[in-house]
């Protein structure tokens, strides 16, 4: 079996996704996820002129040699762009392989080590009652861990909030240009104390709260909050502050015994290695589009078992269910599994061109039992959807400064 050709298709149902489609001489093919957010047409570029001449031709199956390749091959690693375009070409052939095997990829990686996959939910509301009351909605779903985020008064849009938006893909979809927002730590640290001693006086023990701070506080103001924090017994605290400097986390780790999540915008187990192996964190939020693909999360995760630290993939909307699919398949066979972030399978148009059979059952997926990883791409649909430049915020504070976002 050979390589025959790799396709890049770039679609926007809401927002936008790169889709990478391997395709063997056998017609054997598979997916892959290369979305990076804001800047898919440099992902879609590095694989059309770049990665794909250099794969033609090679056997699929030689998954750890063709990650080497592109990894080591390249004297410029690392980064976004570049491991990104790895990950999704090291999906497509996870998936070819399992569909070659007959077999779910997760057999491929061990078998089962749960019944299904945990998740947690997001709870976002304008008040601290509107959040309390979605939170409520969740765990009647039977969802046992929920995100809690809520306004801030005084400020003109608050991280995760949705306002008068339906869903995610109108939150952060088709913006031209970078929105800027405004940011308080003064005003924040008002509210959130409040928010999850509500949360407790309301829900008890029936579900465990998360917080993402999304890395807007300095190391001395994360350490104050996780300590705030610490009667309400918080699953985790998420990107409390930035780590480019992981002995930021030295700070907050001495003061503070609440649980510790960060990683979302990694990219190797380079850069988190020192976090993990000083156990300044607790869990690690890599994800596989972004970090790698399967191969990438799996020698993280491998690394992280050691130091007793888990994984709870990062889940946001602008990875595509192929992403989501290899994250449920990795979840399912890794021990140090701790948890998913959930946002749902997408609007309308997206779950037309991403067709799965993944079941949401209270609060867990069960994950797909098709050869593979489960996930079809319709190329047709895609094609209805063209590709729309946007941007994530930025942030600044009331002064102007620019911020964290």
């Amino acid at each position: 079996m050979k390589i025959e050709d790799i396709k890049v298709y770039v679609t926007n149902p809401g927002r936008n996704f790169v889709t990478v489609k391997v395709i063997t001489d056998e017609g054997v093919y598979g997916l892959g996820d290369a979305t990076v957010n804001g800047r898919e047409m440099a992902v879609a570029s590095y694989l059309e002129e770049h990665v794909r001449p250099c794969l033609i031709g090679r056997d699929p199956h030689q998954i750890e040699d063709i990650w080497q390749y592109l990894y080591m091959g390249v004297y410029w690693r690392r980064g976004p762009i570049t491991m990104a375009a790895i990950a999704a070409i090291d999906m497509a052939l996870w998936d070819i392989k399992g569909k070659v095997a007959n077999l779910p990829v997760y057999q491929l990686l061990g078998g089962k080590c749960r019944t299904g996959v945990t998740l947690y939910a997001h709870a976002n509301g304008e008040t601290i009652e509107d959040t309390l009351d979605i939170a409520e909605k969740y765990i009647e779903q039977g969802f046992k861990a929920i995100r809690l985020q809520t306004a801030i008064p005084g400020l003109s849009e608050t991280y995760g909030v949705l306002g008068d938006r339906k869903d995610y893909f109108e939150l952060q979809g088709n913006r031209p240009l970078p929105p800027e927002q405004e940011w308080s730590t003064p005003k924040y640290f008002e509210l959130v104390p409040e928010l999850f001693a509500k949360a407790k006086e309301r829900f008890g023990n029936r579900a465990q709260f998360c917080h993402d701070v999304h890395s807007r506080l300095t190391p001395i103001e994360s350490a104050k909050l996780g300590k705030m924090l610490e009667p309400y017994n918080l699953l985790f605290l998420e990107d409390a502050s930035i780590a480019e400097n992981q002995d930021n986390y030295k700070l907050i780790r001495h003061h503070t015994t609440t649980p510790l999540a960060l990683g979302e915008t990694y990219n190797t187990i380079w850069d988190c290695k020192d976090l993990i192996q000083n156990q300044l964190i607790d869990y690690i939020r890599a994800a596989a589009t972004h970090a790698g693909g399967i191969t990438g999360m799996k020698k993280i995760a491998d690394f992280a078992a050691i130091y007793n630290v888990r994984t709870a993939p990062h889940g946001a909307p602008d990875l595509s269910p192929i992403c989501f699919a290899a994250h449920m398949h990795l979840n399912i066979s890794t021990h140090n599994y701790g948890v998913q972030e959930f946002v749902g399978f997408g609007n309308e148009a997206s779950q037309k061109i991403f067709k799965h059979e993944m079941k949401l059952e209270n609060g867990m997926i069960m994950v797909s039992d098709a050869p593979g990883l489960g996930v079809e791409f319709d190329e047709e649909e895609a094609a209805k959807h063209e590709y729309k430049r946007s941007y994530l915020p930025v942030s600044r504070l009331e002064d102007g400064t620019l911020w964290h976002w």
